[in-house]
């Protein structure tokens, strides 16, 4: 008989809501994909920078981090896990805006994003990056 064993689950990342936040995600997030051998993090610094900060600035309490792999596709997820019941909310072009656009920029670079409710209050918002 042969036993079939759970995915392994990537140990998260729990941070402080302060400005080195997005930093120490970064850095988090490098680690995870040269464990992988994936050389080019860059999209995913950059889309980890903007969850964590999205999270730090808008959100409530301790700010979780997960990087893992898809077992379906193999394809990079980022998970930011923060209290806060607060949706994100892609906000329209404009020229004249001096903030706002970062979560708009995530959206067209990744693969898929999303939002999903926690059972104990607050939210999870992923991103799951393009084969590259």
């Amino acid at each position: 008989m042969s036993i079939a064993l759970a995915p392994e689950v990537p140990s998260p990342l729990v941070l402080e809501p302060t400005d080195r936040a997005p930093r120490l995600a970064r850095r988090f997030l490098a680690e995870r994909f040269a464990e992988w051998g994936i050389e080019d993090d860059y999209v995913g610094r950059l889309v980890v920078c903007e969850l964590v900060t999205n999270a730090y600035r808008h959100g409530e309490g301790p700010i979780v981090v997960r990087v893992f792999r898809d077992e379906r596709d193999g394809l990079p997820v980022i998970e930011v896990w923060e209290g806060g019941e607060e949706r994100p909310v892609i906000r329209p072009r404009s020229c004249a805006a001096v903030s706002g656009r970062g979560l708009q920029l995530m959206a067209e670079i990744v693969h898929a994003w999303g939002v999903r409710p926690l059972n104990e209050g607050g939210k999870v918002v992923w991103a799951k990056l393009a084969a590259s």
